[in-house]
């Protein structure tokens, strides 16, 4: 894969500059990087196939060493290819490919220079964009609050792309490993890009859950106690396949 990339950079596949951009400290793509790049846009483009994003809107990052490679600005996701690979240091300095990173990118950076995170997802999704608007944190309507750390905050709106936001954002997430965007979206952090994607599928999930059953008029949804949430994480914790 990175003999690959390398030989549709150097080749016809080579991309020009943009206009005002300044020049990259170039370097070449490690084959951990471009398997990374790779899975990058496949998740990038689950979030669209899904109904998590409307075409560029969200944005998905993994880190590998002290790289992050994140998606570029105002690019469709089905147009992204081993060509368009953009990567930043931990501080923000470009120092892989041409393309202009995201405009969340102090997220992104936010997340990964203040907890362990190897991935990060950002979305607009309507149920949660929606809850976001309404409450202040997402009521524990299922157990699956547990997954992300326990009842969701709502991170207060800022204007996107800004320090302002980012600071909002790691204030929700302190103790949680995903927070609602007022007004704005959603994100998840995770140590893969699977996790980090699943959190963003879940929360998604719980927000039209309690949107739905706080829509049957003179019913109120029953919640879960924080000692039931508790729980539910410490079996959470041991859940699934083990290999033996």
């Amino acid at each position: 894969m990175a003999e690959q990339w390398r030989d549709e950079r150097d080749g016809r596949g080579g991309r020009a500059r943009p206009p005002g951009v300044s020049e990259p400290r170039r370097r070449d793509v490690r084959a951990e990087e471009a398997d990374a790049w790779l899975e990058l846009v496949a998740t990038a483009r689950r979030t669209v196939s899904d109904g998590l994003v409307v075409g560029t809107s969200g944005n998905v990052s993994v880190r590998v060493g002290d790289t992050v490679l994140v998606t570029p600005s105002g690019v469709p996701y089905d147009r992204l290819g081993p060509d368009d690979v953009t990567g930043v240091d931990l501080a923000g300095r470009r120092v892989l490919g041409t393309r202009v990173p995201t405009s969340e990118l102090p997220m992104h950076l936010a997340v990964y220079n203040s907890t362990d995170a190897g991935a990060v997802v950002h979305t607009h999704a309507v149920h949660a964009t929606a809850v976001s608007t309404l409450v202040p944190e997402l009521p524990a309507i299922h157990y699956m609050s547990a997954a992300l750390g326990g009842a969701v905050r709502v991170a207060p709106y800022a204007t996107y792309g800004t320090d302002e936001l980012a600071e909002n954002m790691l204030r929700a997430l302190a103790g949680r490993s995903g927070c609602l965007l007022q007004n704005h979206g959603t994100i998840t952090y995770g140590t893969t890009l699977t996790q980090a994607y699943d959190r963003t599928a879940q929360l998604e999930w719980m927000c039209r859950l309690w949107l739905t059953a706080s829509a049957v008029p003179g019913l109120t949804p029953s919640l879960l106690s924080p000692e039931q949430v508790a729980q539910a994480g410490q079996q959470l914790r041991g859940y699934g396949q083990t290999e033996g």
